[in-house]
């Protein structure tokens, strides 16, 4: 179990770091012509936003391979992973922004736009936990609760390897050049 969500994570994010890096390195390059950036751009956008459908694909097999899911458990439970996972990538769909707003920034950051950042960022982090608190009782109406702990317990796992491997692919922002 912990070797394939391990698996999913890894192959995935390590994809996901390489995207993340090259959107920095891009936006703070400053060299490419408008329409070349915009067409790099495009170009990122459409790989994270396939990079993010293979990572929920992958997340949902891993669930799938270590619940163990009855029959009825499975009926009542798959409805409400996807719509968690739903809301989830909303919140992912913010984070990207964030990230992509801060590559475009770099370099260039002031004390108040680098406040801005982190400020949008820990408020992102706190919804992220809200949601789960939500969704503890919903879930649990469709598992057992050894179950419903499992599922946020993996959940959580799965995504801090995630958070993990984007951020270390960005880089701090002492490190611009003034």
């Amino acid at each position: 179990m912990k070797t394939l969500i391990l698996a999913v994570v890894l192959l995935t994010g390590t994809r996901l770091l390489s995207v993340l890096s090259l959107h920095t390195r891009a936006a703070s390059s400053g060299q490419a012509s408008a329409a070349s950036s915009k067409d790099n751009e495009a170009s990122i956008d459409k790989s994270v936003a396939l990079l993010r459908q293979d990572l929920r694909s992958g997340k949902k097999q891993a669930f799938a391979a270590s619940l163990e899911l009855t029959d009825a458990e499975a009926t009542k439970f798959w409805p409400v992973y996807d719509q968690y996972s739903a809301e989830l990538s909303k919140l992912g769909d913010q984070r990207y922004a964030l990230i992509k707003e801060y590559a475009n920034g770099f370099g260039t950051l002031n004390d108040n736009q680098a406040l801005s950042l982190i400020k949008r960022s820990l408020s992102l982090d706190e919804q992220v936990a809200q949601l789960r608190s939500k969704y503890v009782p919903i879930v649990n109406q469709a598992l057992p609760g050894t179950k419903t702990a499992t599922f946020f317990q993996l959940d959580r796992y799965i995504n801090t390897l995630i958070d993990l491997q984007v951020a270390g692919s960005i880089p701090v922002v002492i490190e611009q050049k003034w």
